[in-house]
């Protein structure tokens, strides 16, 4: 490939040509914050994934169903959430290194019983909310209406995905 079609082809971050009425700092500040969503995201559809496989018990069905859909909400809202981070002129993490930090550690899945996974993947729905609704009142107050509006859409699911494996387990 000649040099001119490597530079016409190669990615760049255009975030110095925007011009939408958000600020450079503020989009730089978000779309940190989105990159570590985006990474928890895909942490828990991994783990969502493993435990649709591996639970087994009297729950088995219930959950192996619940797991299921969650993990593919999930892996859709990777997708919504690394456009957004290239709406607001950043690059999505595209280097191995930097997905890297998406895989759960081997540690973090080793939970024999259902009730221990679901205890787990609640605890990481409660901790994307927190996330979540930390940066969508950043952006409400930046004015960004739509990051803000795609953050309480995924809260929504969180809260509602919280709600129903607690009832598995209550």
């Amino acid at each position: 490939m000649s040099s001119q079609a490597a530079a016409v082809l190669k990615t760049r971050s255009h975030a110095q040509d925007i011009n939408t009425g958000l600020e450079a700092d503020y989009r730089d500040d978000m779309t940190g914050r989105l990159t570590d969503i985006l990474a928890a995201t895909y942490k828990l559809t991994i783990k969502s994934h493993v435990y649709h496989w591996n639970v087994v018990g009297p729950l088995f069905k219930p959950l192996h169903e619940l797991t299921e859909e969650h993990y593919n909400a999930l892996f859709a809202a990777t997708d919504v959430i690394a456009e957004r981070i290239r709406a607001l002129g950043h690059l999505a993490p595209e280097k191995f290194g930097d997905a890297s930090s998406f895989a759960p550690d081997g540690k973090s899945l080793n939970h024999k019983t259902a009730e221990a996974m679901v205890e787990d993947l609640v605890k990481d729905h409660e901790a994307a909310v927190r996330t979540m609704r930390e940066a969508g009142e950043k952006a409400g107050d930046a004015g960004d209406l739509v990051t803000e509006d795609m953050l309480t859409q995924f809260l929504t699911f969180h809260e509602k995905a919280i709600w129903m494996l607690r009832a598995h387990i209550a």
